[in-house]
């Protein structure tokens, strides 16, 4: 079992991008407890715009399968709903990315030119990175991109919520490029689209990706005080 953070600190400085999970199950009532929690985060006139799909157990395998079989397709040319990055990378935006690519790789042992591992290494996004839950978040399509700066703040509540139970979380952008096949299997209306997925559970302590501790850049360096 992943130990539990004493203090909100702690909470916050442990929480990072998990890619390899145990598979011992996450209690149901634990789960609501986290969202309610989540709910919590403010939102503009208090619209609330978080709609969640938890998938466990078969529903969860079933989406795996479906991604899979059409991520193995050569002619993938899927793209979200909205653009999550930018069309084209420029610094320092652009060496921060590398640098997280780089430092999971060199974990893995992948090569920077083994491109086949890197495929099958992004392709266990899809299967959660066998976490036992998965959840895939959407939002009326109707609301604005304010509701999306709110949608952050649910996100993160959940993420935090996580730690304080022992649980860590990756947020996962990767499930909006196959939102036709998302939206199939979960039976989610054309009035709504995939905001992102985010896998969670507890850490597995021996897999080498879960070491990768990335840098922040201090608050010193990205704030102006105006006196």
């Amino acid at each position: 079992m992943n130990p539990i953070p004493g203090n909100f600190d702690e909470i916050v400085r442990s929480r990072r991008s998990i890619r390899r999970f145990l598979p011992d199950p996450v209690d149901r009532g634990t789960l609501l407890t986290m969202l309610d929690l989540a709910a919590r985060a403010p939102s503009g006139v208090n619209t609330q715009p978080w709609q969640v799909h938890v998938l466990t157990g078969e529903s969860k395998t079933a989406l795996s399968r479906a991604i899979l079989a059409e991520y193995a397709q050569p002619t993938f040319e899927h793209k979200g709903e909205y653009d999550y990055y930018p069309a084209s990378w420029v610094e320092p935006y652009l060496s921060r990315r590398r640098h997280t690519g780089f430092g999971l790789y060199s974990l893995l042992g992948i090569e920077k030119k083994d491109t086949l591992r890197m495929r099958e290494q992004w392709a266990r996004n899809y299967l959660f990175f066998d976490a036992p839950v998965g959840l895939i978040f959407t939002i009326d399509k109707g609301l604005g991109q304010g509701s999306l700066i709110d949608y952050g703040g649910f996100l993160q509540t959940l993420m935090l919520a996580a730690r304080a139970e022992g649980l860590h979380t990756c947020v996962q952008a990767a499930f909006c490029e196959y939102h036709p096949i998302v939206r199939a299997q979960l039976e989610i209306p054309d009035s709504q689209k995939i905001v992102c997925g985010m896998s969670l559970g507890y850490a597995d302590p021996a897999a080498p990706e879960n070491t990768l501790d990335l840098p922040r850049i201090p608050a010193t360096d990205f704030t102006r005080f105006h006196d």
